[in-house]
């Protein structure tokens, strides 16, 4: 059977091919024979239902084939959902940052925008919370809207993902997987203690549009990048961004097919790890150490792919703190130890608690610090 997948192919994302295969051709999908052929999966069916055999290698289509079922009309439909040249249109979705968002900042040359809440959109009344923004993008829309939803979804994601680590206070969005859980209100009544959802839902407005928005009455204070990654802790105000934001985002977008996925997986982990802090302190340190493996040399063990990556893009550490900053990982990952936090002991404040504590801060530091390094370097990255 001829392979209908052209090489260019290649280069698609395998989630957003995936995802248009199963849109058009139809699932639910279907293994024939899985024993024998484990790769192998017949859309919409198997056998004399099959349109399309499709092959996997390494989580990634490498082939494509017709089936008896064959329906020229649907290949077209996907082959132009594809190859679709059309130029992007306004993705827009919900992220929530540390700091509350009261303007709006644009990027020139990346095309993302950064608004405030809509009026009605309900907010924290503490200044220590999760504020959300509504955060605008590029997107390709496609001829069907559940694909230009996949779509948007994702970017809005990567971005999302990739604003953590450039912004102070970071930058999360809603879990994929929502959870139940009991809650009392943040005045800390405690009586009033409900089983709930975890969700926050606000008209933003259209999920995709034409053109971004009009800039909001105030504008996003820019800081000099050195001054930004400078300050710690809240002070009360508002989101701030560095000087060189759009600049650091269009190193993102030009990012090759591998480095992006690369970075996506760095960028995954950062925003684990400050999801789980509140769970494990163990696994938001391990997180914190993945993300930095993720973006190291692959030809190199999993130390000296650490410590390298460290010293080439944040030469903050000392040799002594690295060393104990994997010698903990090592422990935590391979299950002979644990964050004394994770033990609750009783002396919160004594120096084993303590110890682990200054690693914690400083590899999480030095994680973000090296990341951006990478991102806005690319001659050090080889």
């Amino acid at each position: 059977m001829p392979n209908l997948m052209p090489p260019a192919w290649a280069a698609v994302d395998p989630a957003e091919l995936r995802f248009i295969l199963m849109e058009i051709i139809g699932g639910p999908g279907q293994f024939d024979n899985r024993a024998g052929n484990p790769d192998v999966f017949h859309l919409p069916l198997a056998r004399q239902h099959c349109c399309v055999t499709v092959t996997f290698s390494d989580k990634r289509i490498v082939a494509i084939e017709p089936g008896p079922a064959f329906d020229a009309t649907k290949w077209a439909q996907v082959v132009s959902e594809i190859d679709n040249g059309r130029p992007p249109v306004v993705g827009r979705d919900c992220s929530f940052s540390g700091y509350r968002v009261d303007g709006s900042w644009r990027g020139a040359h990346s095309g993302i925008q950064i608004l405030p809440p809509p009026a009605g959109a309900p907010v924290a009344p503490f200044e220590m919370a999760d504020h959300p923004f509504l955060l605008e993008f590029p997107v390709i829309a496609g001829d069907v809207w559940p694909i230009t939803n996949f779509r948007r979804m994702r970017e809005h994601r990567r971005l999302s993902l990739l604003l953590n680590v450039l912004l102070k206070g970071g930058i999360t969005t809603q879990p994929q997987r929502g959870r139940h859980l009991w809650a009392v209100p943040a005045n800390g009544q405690l009586e009033e203690a409900m089983w709930v959802q975890e969700f926050y839902y606000a008209n933003f407005g259209n999920a995709v549009q034409d053109h971004l928005s009009p800039a909001a009455a105030a504008a996003i204070e820019e800081i000099a990048p050195d001054t930004y990654y400078a300050m710690i802790g809240q002070d009360g105000r508002s989101l701030r961004v560095p000087a060189d934001l759009d600049e650091s985002i269009c190193s993102f977008l030009a990012l090759s097919k591998t480095e992006r996925d690369a970075f996506g997986r760095a960028s995954f982990w950062m925003d684990t790890a400050s999801r789980v802090f509140a769970i494990s302190t163990s696994a938001s340190f391990a997180s914190l150490v993945i993300a930095i493996e993720a973006l190291g040399e692959r030809n190199k063990g999993a130390t000296a792919r650490f410590r390298d990556f460290i010293n080439r893009h944040a030469r903050g550490a000392s040799l002594e703190k690295r060393n104990k900053m994997y010698e903990l990982r090592s422990d935590i990952i391979h299950g002979t130890g644990l964050m004394e936090s994770d033990k609750a002991a009783h002396f919160s404040w004594a120096p084993p608690e303590q110890d682990e504590r200054d690693l914690m801060d400083e590899l999480s530091t030095l994680a973000r610090v090296a990341i951006r390094h990478w991102l806005k370097n690319p001659a050090e990255r080889r």
